[in-house]
């Protein structure tokens, strides 16, 4: 998959630059859980020191945000991950540092510590030094577009914890009037598509036991079951095409890029 990538983001990459007028272009890689979206910017900036990496998981609001946020609009606002728990403000911020950089300038780039779930200090965070020649963005939902599934729920957690909408609609709203605004600042999207749902849940659960550095117990796959029904929704709409990338790596089972499709 690797090569694949790297050639449609290198082309991608040089498209946008020679129509930036010499700013950085910034450029967008979705995709569902577990497709891949961040090693694969690691390795495109690993082997090209001038590209600046960012995470839309690295710009979640504190834990004490989400707390707000959940006593403001829906309890469900203080699990990390849907449109709405993320700082939008702090990555165009960062965005904007990078691209107006002097050579000597240091531009902290936040980081989201998963395992205390809370924004790590910033004196832990890293620095990219001068202005970047590209800026790599990745996030799950980047480039998503209001999904169109209707307003009954679609899983259990919508069903019992959200049985009146209003958690969707505030996501919806947040999408819409703080997302998009954002996105317009993209020079290009690039969307991993996975197979089905199905196989979201699967990569997803290789990630956690790479991480957990172990199988994962009964315990674990509940839990891991009820974090992702907070995704499903809107990953089942991206999935359908419900996003703004033109251009789409069609993936298998195993990551694998089996065609490349671009979009008017």
């Amino acid at each position: 998959m690797s090569d694949a990538f790297q050639t449609l983001l290198a082309k991608i990459i040089a498209e946008s630059a020679a129509s930036a007028a010499g700013r950085a272009p910034l450029i967008g890689i979705a995709g569902a859980q577990g497709s891949g979206k961040s090693f694969l910017c690691r390795c495109y900036a690993d082997a090209n020191p001038r590209a600046a990496r960012l995470s839309l998981d690295d710009v979640y609001f504190t834990k004490a945000e989400r707390a707000e946020l959940a006593k403001r609009f829906h309890p469900l606002f203080v699990t990390r991950g849907p449109p709405g728990t993320h700082a939008v403000g702090l990555a165009m911020s960062v965005v904007a540092a990078l691209r107006k950089a002097d050579p000597e300038d240091q531009t902290p780039l936040p980081r989201f510590d998963k395992a205390s779930d809370d924004r790590a200090p910033e004196a832990a965070w890293r620095r990219f030094v001068g202005r970047p020649d590209v800026m790599l963005l990745d996030g799950w939902c980047l480039g998503a577009l209001p999904d169109d599934l209707g307003d009954a729920p679609l899983n259990t957690l919508e069903a019992q914890e959200d049985a009146d909408g209003r958690w969707r609609a505030r996501i919806r709203q947040d999408l819409t009037e703080r997302y998009q605004p954002f996105f317009d600042g993209f020079d290009a999207f690039i969307y991993l598509q996975a197979p089905c749902w199905e196989i979201v849940r699967r990569w997803r659960a290789e990630q956690e036991e790479e991480t957990l550095g172990r199988a994962l117990t009964a315990q674990d796959e509940v839990r891991l079951d009820r974090f992702l029904l907070h995704y499903e929704r809107l990953t089942r709409s991206m999935l359908a095409g419900r996003h703004r990338a033109r251009w789409i790596a069609h993936l298998d089972a195993q990551r694998t890029v089996t065609r490349i499709e671009k979009r008017d």
